[in-house]
């Protein structure tokens, strides 16, 4: 079976990106170093435009349209990083944008996403299911869907941060041991792992997922696409997914990934890490790589290890919340 995406998409999206989106550094932290006992690289995508990863996928996505769908407009789903990307992609272009977002979505998120110029349509996300809410919306209007992680560009345009790290590693001369990445619906992670498994083929992946949230690693672990219990909670919003794309999926399982989970506490240290040690203002789903990392999840002792800090769309309330009961 052909996989969706291959690492020429990957560079064809970085060309196509580049000049607008940000081209975020690689890091190293002293005292991350000292706990993980060896390298750990950080790439930083909470400095990227809109707060996250998410813009790459979506200019990316938005900017291969043609005049007549530009003109549609385009409708996506998001629980807040994926609508800030479309609506400031959509910004940029020109072109109307809708986004359906859950209710109790942060309002940083709700606000940002309508200072882009979207129109916001709320939907209940324990109750109502958001693709049909979308179709719903979308009707006979003949709008552009832009899902948030099932789609050949999204999944392309996200793995340029990745193929930034295999650039900026290749110019210190270090080969990665393995890297961890922060999962929802896996389009990042694809995106990434392509662009790993093809640079780095000798390297170990890792999506890494709220526990609640953990569709990924048993789809992995079982080899069939699996889903979250209804009733589950995070704190990881970002990551709140029911389930890996039929497209991501298997992209992860050709370069044989592997799963980790990590609690809410630990995404939460993991921020108020970030924020103490590094400088760096990221959101609990974004900060959960680096959960794994300072838990343990994985063993880092004597290795390198790629890391990403895929979003910082934190409200300031939940942010003081975590420096002020994490040392």
């Amino acid at each position: 079976m052909s996989l969706a995406i291959s690492i020429d998409d990957v560079r064809s999206a970085a060309k196509q990106i580049q000049g607008v989106a940000a081209r975020t550094p690689l890091i190293e932290n002293i005292k991350l170093n000292q706990i993980a006992g060896g390298r750990v690289f950080i790439k930083p995508e909470c400095l990227q435009h809109t707060g996250s990863f998410k813009f790459r996928g979506a200019y990316n996505r938005l900017s291969r349209l043609n005049d007549e769908e530009k003109e549609c407009g385009v409708l996506a789903f998001s629980s807040g990083n994926h609508a800030q990307g479309v609506a400031r992609a959509a910004q940029i272009l020109g072109i109307a944008a809708t986004i359906v977002m859950p209710e109790d979505a942060p309002t940083l998120k709700l606000e940002a996403t309508r200072g882009y110029g979207a129109k916001v349509i709320l939907y209940d996300r324990y109750n109502e299911d958001r693709e049909e809410v979308a179709r719903r919306v979308a009707g006979d209007s003949g709008v552009i869907v832009v899902p948030p992680y099932n789609d050949p560009f999204i999944m392309a345009g996200q793995g340029t941060s990745a193929l930034e790290v295999a650039d900026d590693l290749a110019n210190m001369g270090i080969t990665p041991d393995q890297a961890l990445v922060c999962c929802g619906g896996g389009g990042l992670a694809s995106g990434s792992f392509t662009v790993y498994g093809e640079i780095f083929p000798d390297m170990q992946g890792y999506v890494v997922e709220p526990a609640a949230f953990d569709d990924v690693k048993r789809s992995l672990e079982t080899n069939t696409i699996q889903t979250v219990d209804f009733a589950a909670r995070s704190i990881c919003d970002a990551l709140l997914t029911p389930s890996p794309g039929p497209l991501t999926f298997p992209v992860l399982q050709e370069n044989q990934v592997k799963g980790v989970t990590i609690s809410d506490n630990e995404a939460c240290e993991a921020v108020a890490f970030a924020a103490r040690h590094m400088k760096l203002v990221a959101e609990p789903g974004g900060a959960a790589a680096l959960a794994a990392v300072l838990a343990g999840k994985v063993e880092t002792a004597g290795k390198n290890t790629v890391c990403i800090i895929s979003g910082g769309n934190i409200a300031p309330a939940l942010l003081q919340d975590c420096l002020s009961t994490r040392d």
